[in-house]
């Protein structure tokens, strides 16, 4: 599918192979389609070889007939998914051009803002499609920070519970979105490094490169913060266990000597002057109730019951 828009004025053309003054965009490209685009447009083969490629990740190049930058992003950051999309964009001196699958958030948001809100040359376009999807990676992280809340929450009032394939799970998220995130900044130096544009445009696509670094620095603490959430539930569930031993340790050692005096008294020797006593089944008794509660009173007092 190819659609176009003037920049100047934001409306909506029927493209004839118009290539000034325009922003054309171009959805799971055909092959009639790109040789349309070819015959219109000073392509590069390697550049187009990029946006042909399936899987391709972010980078950026000037060449001799356009500037070119190709990023990747998550398609539905705020569900916390691992689909991504992606987006390939030629800056020419008066027209603008990208590629996509199916189209993405940031295109289609940026759509609209042609020929208003500074959105009306092919450098603006760039800058705002840039800027619109690191806008992606700040809803990924935002939505998984609330997440990593819930598992902090967890970890401490369901100690019971096991927390630990969630916590592996958006570390997972967020070691691709980190990586994505990273990719695109990269590229968004390159561009503003090597671009042959103005130095305001320059400056445009140096603070896309900051938004990118910002994103990645964002997910790069929230990965930190699971790490250390991961290793205090390890603690806690050590401190939990060190717990329990020591109550059955208390346990074990007040019947020790209770153990021991019943192994006494169960011998069956002839001469146990005890065996004779008349109370001596009570004194036995006394004695097993009076030394389990000093104990137990004992370990009370210390704190290890």
């Amino acid at each position: 599918m190819i659609r176009a828009k003037h920049l100047a004025s934001g409306e909506a053309l029927e493209w004839m192979g118009q290539t000034q003054g325009v922003w054309v965009d171009v959805q799971d490209v055909t092959p009639p389609e790109l040789a349309r685009l070819q015959a219109a447009f000073a392509l590069n083969e390697l550049a187009l070889e990029d946006v042909l490629e399936h899987g391709h990740w972010s980078r950026a190049e000037q060449y001799p007939e356009h500037t070119f930058i190709t990023v990747r992003s998550f398609s539905h950051p705020d569900k916390e998914d691992e689909d991504t999309e992606r987006i390939s964009i030629f800056g020419f001196t008066d027209a603008a051009l990208t590629f996509s699958t199916n189209g993405t958030a940031a295109l289609r948001n940026v759509w609209a803002l042609v020929g208003r809100e500074n959105v009306n040359l092919p450098a603006e376009v760039t800058y705002e499609l840039l800027d619109h999807t690191a806008d992606t990676f700040f809803t990924l992280a935002e939505a998984l920070e609330r997440r990593t809340d819930a598992l902090e929450e967890q970890v401490f009032k369901n100690r019971r519970d096991n927390p630990v394939p969630d916590i592996f799970e958006v570390k997972h998220l967020l070691s691709q979105g980190r990586r994505l995130a990273s990719d695109a900044r990269e590229a968004a130096a390159l561009l503003g490094r090597h671009a042959t544009a103005t130095p305001a445009d320059l400056v445009r696509y140096r603070d896309a490169q900051d938004s990118f670094t910002r994103a990645a620095s964002h997910l790069d603490g929230l990965r930190d913060f699971l790490t250390s959430l991961l290793d205090l539930h390890l603690n806690l569930q050590n401190q939990r266990m060190n717990e329990v031993m020591r109550t059955l340790t208390a346990v074990s050692v007040i019947f020790l000597p209770l153990t021991f005096l019943a192994g006494v008294w169960g011998m069956n020797f002839r001469a146990m002057p005890e065996l004779e006593w008349p109370l001596g089944y009570a004194v036995a008794w006394g004695s097993f109730l009076l030394i389990g509660g000093l104990l137990a009173l004992y370990f009370k007092r210390r704190g290890w019951w």
